[in-house]
């Protein structure tokens, strides 16, 4: 499985590169798929500096995504989105391997 499988949606990047103007240096945003939630499993979002040693990466314009072997095994296919709606603005993955999700679109089911 490759990167390739993941991706990062235009308003994503530029969402990513608006944080990293406002920090003074480059951002890039930690995806993972931990166990939990209530449908079972959870996305994490992180902002960091610098990527792990066993972190792959997802680009797009310049900014990236960062993600583990394991969260990217549930995560093919998917696209990491930003949106900004009256309800607030956040990271938010549009999985097609979830098959069911919570009312707070941050955990799900496989």
């Amino acid at each position: 499985m490759t990167t390739s499988d993941l991706t990062l949606s235009p308003t994503a990047a530029q969402r990513l590169h608006d944080l990293s103007k406002a920090e003074g240096h480059p951002v890039m945003l930690r995806v993972a798929v931990e166990g939990g939630g209530c449908s079972g499993f959870q996305y994490q979002f992180d902002l960091v500096s610098e990527p792990q040693s066993d972190d792959l990466r997802v680009e797009l314009d310049g900014a990236a995504a960062l993600v583990d072997e394991m969260s990217l095994i549930l995560l093919k296919g998917s696209v990491i989105d930003y949106v900004d709606e009256l309800a607030g603005a956040e990271f938010r993955i549009r999985n097609p391997n979830a098959k069911s999700s919570c009312g707070c679109g941050v955990s799900f089911s496989i």
